[in-house]
């Protein structure tokens, strides 16, 4: 019973964590905008702040918290790119 107890705080903070890193990916994308930025240069930019980013064949590859996110350079709308799951 008391492993219990102190087992849910853990997968509480867990849960928190997965959060905020999407919520810091979309401030860091929605913060900035570059029209040139192309896949390599997203890439190394979430590299760079500690995001798991790899470049593809037109899109940016984050694993985050177990999940594959695609990152596509959006050129002249705001920001640096568009999320797509």
């Amino acid at each position: 019973m008391i492993m219990c107890a102190c087992l849910i705080p853990v997968f509480l903070s867990a849960v928190s964590v997965a959060a905020d890193d999407l919520s810091d990916l979309k401030k860091i994308t929605s913060g900035m905008e570059d029209p040139r930025i192309n896949v390599n240069d997203l890439a190394f930019f979430l590299a760079s702040h500690n995001f798991d980013a790899v470049p593809k064949d037109g899109y940016v590859e984050v694993r985050l918290d177990g999940n594959k996110l695609k990152l596509v350079p959006n050129g002249n709308r705001p920001g640096l790119c568009d999320i797509i799951s």
